[in-house]
């Protein structure tokens, strides 16, 4: 399984935003130079999180991004499917009834224990992980 650089780039997007105080706004450039990526590029992933519901866009000069929830109620699968969609993994190439299928049987239970451990995971907990190994170093 591999997800796109679009999914990093937005999990990376939404961790910095959420360590901003409350109410701060960053804008593309500064999210997109952090990451060394494009404006451009960058500004495609971020209209997919809003669209989402996951981040809100302020317009204007002191306009930027900044979370639309509390991070604490972002899951990794939320920010995952507001890029990647909702679409299955795996899919049988064979033609038989899907309930024949054991392998497919298979891959549908691990994909729905890794989207358990996916919406377990919140953006939040991240957040506060990465901000303590900043201050033991």
């Amino acid at each position: 399984m591999k997800y796109s650089k679009a999914t990093n780039y937005a999990l990376h997007t939404m961790v910095h935003l959420t360590m901003e105080p409350k109410g701060q706004t960053v804008g593309v450039d500064q999210l997109a130079y952090m990451q060394d990526l494009s404006p451009t590029y960058l500004s495609k992933i971020l209209t997919k999180l809003v669209k989402a519901g996951l981040i809100e866009s302020v317009p204007g000069a002191k306009g930027g991004y900044s979370i639309s929830r509390r991070a604490q109620d972002i899951s990794f699968l939320d920010v995952i499917e507001a890029v990647e969609g909702q679409s299955v993994l795996f899919n049988c190439g064979f033609d038989h009834d899907e309930s024949e299928c054991l392998i497919e049987r298979v891959m549908i239970e691990a994909e729905g224990n890794m989207k358990k451990e996916l919406a377990r995971r919140t953006i939040q907990s991240i957040a506060e992980q990465s901000q303590e190994t900043k201050k033991e170093n």
